[in-house]
């Protein structure tokens, strides 16, 4: 037993150019380990394209293979190491021990950034992509457009390297910032996020209507796509899950989150390689007895959650805003109270793709009977040569939106 080393995540790049990087933890094991290993990997932008995963409660060994979401062969790797580190359990003595639980419950403190600017198009992805390359996570954002063309952006962020309150963090963000706004910018502002700026965070809630079409629609129709079989005659200690369903992005986080937040623990898992666009994944999982799954309300529960995470992770449509289109993404919020990542960065990519400009954006949280959601709305400005009044364009824009979230 000693300080948790290097050793304990290590990073091997692929034998020939293009081949996926292996990346291997193993350390003490804790719940929901393997879900939060998965969420930093995607809040990276890294894809995983197989995994081998297993614990005997106590230990855990997990090799994942992943691949930069872009081709890129540029990458900050040891950035990476050092997150991942920084999420393993340590096998120290009680002292030290007490002292890391008492930081890992202590909450991120939460920054507001602001900067004034001139309007162009594709400018909020290109302020996000900054943001999510020096590694903050956007918590809440209100950004407006005045009617002369001037942007007010307000980013409340966290910073996972926890840098922020030094003069240099802050510098080298407005810098970074500066440089992509370029002559568009005019201030930059950081400040620590305190009770008086709470009112600034105030999410607008959603219209009846709006709600309904987001949170009622029905998932059964693309869930049937998820085929997941129960088998606990294969094993003496452990209950089988085979899971067959569509590749997307995040797949293996959406699993992992799931079996957290339903209280399934899981044993061993092998996330294969994708064939013709599919996964096959096994999973040998527990219940929080320790025993198998065996109670056929609890099997068809979990099963019903699990093909509904699976087929459905995130959920897009647009509405009429008065005269104006409301884009609406919803995803649902981890027990933890994590919403998921790089969801602002990707639909922001998305509309720039499009060449739609975003009028004011807004991220809030949305309570229905059985779970919080995190909400992202981003109202949209009219294009002349193709208006969002029309039905096919919403629907295109839907579509494009849809498919760069789940990586299709």
């Amino acid at each position: 037993m000693g300080i948790l080393n290097d050793d304990a995540v290590l990073i091997e790049p692929g034998k020939n150019s293009g081949d996926p990087t292996m990346v291997t933890v193993n350390c003490p094991d804790e719940s929901g380990l393997g879900s939060t290993l998965c969420r930093i990997i995607l809040e990276f932008g890294l894809s995983i394209t197989k995994a081998d995963f297993s614990t005997d409660g106590r230990w855990c060994y997990i090799v994942f293979w992943v691949s930069p979401d872009n081709g890129s062969s540029r990458f900050d790797w040891d950035s990476l190491k050092n997150r991942l580190l920084s999420a393993c359990p340590s096998c120290l003595g009680s002292y030290y021990s007490s002292l890391q639980s008492s930081n890992v419950s202590k909450p991120p403190s939460l920054y507001l950034l602001k900067f004034f600017c001139r309007d162009r198009k594709g400018l909020l992805h290109d302020v996000t992509k900054v943001l999510t390359e020096l590694e903050f996570t956007i918590q809440r954002v209100k950004v407006t457009t005045t009617p002369d063309g001037r942007v007010l952006d307000m980013f409340f962020i966290t910073d996972a390297m926890d840098l922020l309150h030094t003069k240099q963090r802050q510098t080298k963000t407005c810098d970074h910032l500066t440089a992509v706004l370029g002559e568009h910018g005019v201030s930059c502002e950081i400040e620590l996020a305190g009770p008086e700026l709470e009112s600034l965070q105030r999410f607008s809630s959603l219209p009846p209507e709006a709600a309904d079409e987001l949170f009622g629609s029905d998932v059964s129709s693309v869930s049937s796509k998820v085929v997941l079989t129960v088998d606990n005659h294969l094993s003496p200690a452990h209950t089988l899950l085979h899971i067959n369903c569509l590749d997307q992005k995040g797949l293996f986080y959406d699993i992992l989150r799931t079996s957290k937040d339903c209280d399934v623990h899981i044993a061993y898992g092998r996330f294969s390689s994708k064939v013709k666009g599919y996964r096959n994944l096994d999973l040998f999982v527990r219940g929080t007895d320790g025993k198998k799954i065996a109670d056929p309300k609890h099997q068809d529960s979990f099963c019903s959650r699990l093909k509904e995470e699976i087929s459905c992770p995130l959920r897009v449509i647009i509405v009429n805003r008065g005269p104006d289109s409301e884009l609406l993404v919803a995803n649902p919020v981890e027990l933890s109270g994590k919403g998921r990542p790089r969801v602002f960065y990707d639909v922001t990519l998305a509309l720039k793709s499009l060449g739609i400009c975003i009028f004011s954006a807004e991220i809030g949280r949305h309570s229905t009977l059985d779970r919080q959601w995190e909400v992202y709305r981003f109202l949209l400005e009219e294009r002349r040569e193709s208006p969002l009044a029309s039905l096919r364009a919403r629907n295109q824009v839907v579509d494009k939106v849809t498919k760069t979230l789940m990586g299709w």
